[in-house]
């Protein structure tokens, strides 16, 4: 079999010929014991496959080809269908139980039938572009199934680890980024600006709260965008829905909107150049704490949010020049490097599935496009092709959930997403609106408490505060705060644990969010609107949120303490 990369640490992904076996027999080596909330489940699953054609060889330059775009026409689509079979050949499987399963492994659906890369074509599906040329969509695809992967088993297995001692309290998640990436939007400024507005945010939690936080942009991937209906009316003119720069334009034209193939290309090569810009940040020591003052924006330098930062910067330095009069290398990489992962909305299930990778260490399948991808509230039905597909791949995932789930149906999702109730495996991101929190959170918590089962909680502030004012869609700075206050309030009532934020933010100096420090007014918006979808907080905003939220997990522990 080939290996389709090498990766920088020994978890390699590859591959799955569809041809072989779906699971390849590992390397000999001496077995680990099982982790105790495993070894209940002694059950493995060989699966034979059907022999098929080999799978294409992978191409490493092939990511750096360009394509002559075909003339398409044709409308968006996004209504419950079953999904077609494009792009790659069908795996028809049989299955025999013999020994164990882990996490992400290739468990049955309620119908019996097994986990596939593919086994999410058999369910309805929603919110899925329709291509006018088939042929070149399909090509298309194959062309993408030969790129490398973006990100690495390995590393969305340390994710998980991480996201497992934020649902004890012992982490906590910064997670933020563009409500939609754009393509005319990519350049490397703006993505090393909206980097140190997350560093700045991390680091203030951090010394604020004294927990870890883990660090995890909505960026590198984050292209696609569920719509509310398929097609969209300005005056008398109804063209389709914009679902996102790797869809189709969000210029009102007939042109525009056409779905064009080669944009999940374009997506995935501007979201390879981002990965790579960040790991160099990550890795040659921008993200040391021995930087923290020179991550200030220079258009936040005269805020209130600023200052207070910069406070904190000095601090920091204060801190280092102390461990380095007491000896301690300060020079060493835990404190010159930083973990930064990269999460989206998994939404194009073509494109997901196209960059799928067996894990060749554990067997695994892991989605490559990113370390961390949530499943949308429009997208989590439990009989639909979205929670399928998510089900068997090994990384960390999200599921959305609105005052509309009840306790009952949230059990079944987090039972059908985490069977073996592996911590970290699973968060439950909550977008409610603080008043609706307030009276139907409590009655999540509960049921999931009381089954037992272990999820890390976040707050998703934004989603159930938007409005429009003056023809703009916008959010309140108030509202977004009243939403994460109302829970952590929840939490401490409940005895349970708050994980994380999840924001729609950006490190540009742009008016769509009202209110807060930077004192954006509804007069303000036309100013700097540049967003394509939905509202983002600016930079002044989002470190306002952290303040927040650190002065919450340092009234927490303060709590702990008083109490022991």
């Amino acid at each position: 079999r080939l290996q389709s990369c090498d990766a920088p640490t020994p978890d390699r992904c590859r591959r799955s010929p569809p041809a072989r076996r779906l699971f390849s027999q590992p390397p000999a080596r001496t077995p680990s014991p099982p982790s105790p909330l495993n070894s209940s489940r002694l059950a493995q699953i060989e699966a034979l496959s059907t022999p098929a054609a080999p799978a294409p060889r992978l191409s490493p330059s092939s990511a750096s080809t360009t394509m002559s775009a075909s003339t398409l026409r044709a409308s968006s689509g996004g209504r419950a269908a079953t999904a077609p079979r494009l792009g790659r050949p069908q795996r028809t499987t049989a299955l025999r139980v013999v020994a164990f399963v882990d996490n992400g492994s290739k468990k049955s659906t309620a119908g019996g039938k097994p986990w596939t890369v593919d086994s999410w074509r058999a369910l309805p599906i929603v919110q899925q572009p329709t291509y006018p040329d088939k042929a070149e969509y399909k090509r298309v695809l194959d062309e993408i199934a030969q790129y490398p992967p973006l990100v690495f088993a390995g590393e969305c297995r340390n994710l998980q680890n991480k996201l497992a001692k934020a649902a004890a309290g012992d982490a906590f998640i910064v997670q933020g980024g563009d409500c939609a990436e754009a393509f005319d939007a990519f350049n490397a400024n703006k993505i090393r600006d909206f980097y140190r507005v997350m560093l700045q945010m991390g680091l203030i939690v951090a010394f604020g709260g004294g927990v870890p936080v883990i660090k995890l942009g909505r960026i590198a991937g984050q292209y696609a965008k569920p719509r509310s209906g398929d097609m969209e009316k300005i005056g008398d003119v109804e063209l389709p829905s914009y679902r996102g720069d790797n869809v189709n334009g969000a210029e009102f034209t007939p042109e525009a909107r056409i779905p064009d193939p080669q944009r999940l290309i374009k997506g995935y090569n501007q979201s390879a150049a981002t990965l790579n810009l960040i790991r160099g940040f990550s890795s040659g020591g921008y993200g040391g704490l021995s930087r923290v003052a020179a991550w200030n924006l220079d258009f936040m330098a005269k805020s209130k949010e600023g200052s207070h930062y910069m406070d904190i910067a000095h601090r920091v330095d204060e801190a280092l020049s102390f461990m380095s009069a007491c000896g301690i290398d300060v020079n060493s990489p835990s404190l010159n490097t930083t973990d930064f992962y990269t999460s989206h909305e998994c939404l194009h299930l073509d494109y997901e599935t196209c960059l799928t990778r067996e894990d060749s260490t554990t067997g695994k399948h892991y989605d490559c496009s990113a370390h961390y991808l949530w499943c949308g509230e429009r997208t989590r039905q439990l009989d639909h092709a979205h929670l399928e597909f998510l089900r068997g791949v090994g990384n960390p995932i999200g599921v959305k959930v609105s005052d509309k789930s009840n306790p009952e149906d949230l059990i079944t999702m987090i039972k059908a997403f985490n069977p073996d109730n592996v911590p970290g495996r699973l968060t439950i991101i909550v977008r409610m609106g603080a008043q609706k929190l307030r009276q139907h959170f409590p009655k999540l918590l509960q049921a999931v408490k009381d089954a037992g089962l272990v999820v890390t909680w976040q707050s998703d502030p934004m989603h159930g505060n938007t409005e429009t004012v003056q023809g703009y869609k916008t959010r309140r700075y108030e509202n977004v705060r009243a939403e994460i206050e109302a829970f952590f309030d929840v939490h401490d009532q409940m005895g349970t644990v708050p994980g994380g934020i999840h924001l729609e933010m950006t490190g540009d100096n742009v008016t769509e969010c009202i209110g807060g420090g930077s004192n954006v007014e509804s007069t303000d918006l036309e100013s700097r609107y540049h967003t394509h979808c939905d509202p983002r907080l600016n930079a002044e905003q989002a470190l306002e949120i952290a303040f927040y939220v650190a002065s919450r997990l340092r009234k927490r522990r303060e709590a702990v303490r008083a109490a022991k």
